[in-house]
């Protein structure tokens, strides 16, 4: 199934839930479950630092360094099993990524809070493409000046959600925690950091 633009304004969205086939998506997430080094990474919040709710870990090229919450991640190497997602990637929507963002959220009190993916090192106009394994998790956007504005996907296992144009400049976007009893979830948002913006 091709991706389908998703209609929200003031943002360039497009979704397909089954960007992966079942058994491609399951062997992905078995495999990134060990095969990468998972941390808890310190976040600051309110001038205060804070354990992640989740799992992370940051992957790309050598100088494909990345400042978040105030610290800045030097990337773990590409293992063998993202090339064949990453080079996809680069095929189907003209970008080449030198990065990915690993997320691990091992049950429904695990989340991501209210952001934009809107640093230096992104440029302007980003191109994110999330990848979504395991669990169906909530992704909610919602607009910064008219906070009424948004728009509530549901992410199935191997659903591929690009955002692109000004939808960091425009919207913010989380996954909130649930009460419901669900099971673990891997997501990775693959990005092109600009070198010039990280030297």
């Amino acid at each position: 199934m091709p991706l389908r633009p998703l209609p929200l304004r003031d943002a360039e969205l497009a979704f397909d839930p089954q960007w992966l086939a079942a058994a491609e998506a399951d062997a992905l997430l078995a495999d990134l479950r060990e095969a990468l080094p998972w941390t808890v990474h310190r976040i600051r919040l309110f001038g205060r630092e804070h354990d992640s709710p989740r799992l992370s870990c940051w992957i790309g090229d050598p100088d494909a360094s990345y400042r978040y919450s105030g610290t800045r991640f030097a990337p773990q190497p590409w293992p063998p099993v993202l090339n064949p997602v990453r080079e996809r990637l680069a095929t189907e929507l003209g970008t080449g990524f030198n990065s990915v963002l690993a997320n691990r959220y091992r049950d429904g009190r695990d989340a991501m809070g209210w952001h934009s993916d809107n640093e230096a090192e992104l440029g302007p106009t980003p191109v994110i493409a999330s990848l979504s394994l395991g669990a169906t998790r909530r992704f909610v956007l919602k607009h910064r000046a008219e906070p009424t504005r948004k728009l509530v996907i549901e992410l199935p296992h191997g659903s591929l959600l690009v955002m692109a144009g000004a939808t960091q400049q425009h919207y913010r976007h989380a996954l909130p925690r649930t009460a419901r009893p669900v099971d673990e979830r891997i997501n990775l948002t693959f990005r092109r950091i600009l070198p010039s913006a990280t030297s």
